[in-house]
């Protein structure tokens, strides 16, 4: 699924978008994150699909898995 995202130097500087559009993963992230359900997103997207969402999400879990640096303790 995760061809359904793609990075174009001349697309949103080079954020990460849902192919064809100009919608970047992180919004759909934030939206999620927010409460929004997927129906309330598609509606809001009607040119995206319920796959593209999970292509967002997988996207997401594939960033996370790399190695990173150290993050900063929050108190």
């Amino acid at each position: 699924m995760i061809d359904r995202i793609s990075i174009d130097k001349n697309i949103m500087h080079r954020k990460p978008c849902i192919k064809g559009t100009r919608i970047p993963v992180y919004l759909i992230l934030d939206l999620l994150s927010g409460g929004f359900a997927v129906k309330e997103i598609l509606d809001d997207y009607p040119d995206i699909t319920e796959e593209d969402v999970q292509a967002c999400v997988e996207y997401a879990a594939m960033l996370a898995r790399e190695e990173a640096g150290e993050l900063e303790t929050v108190a």
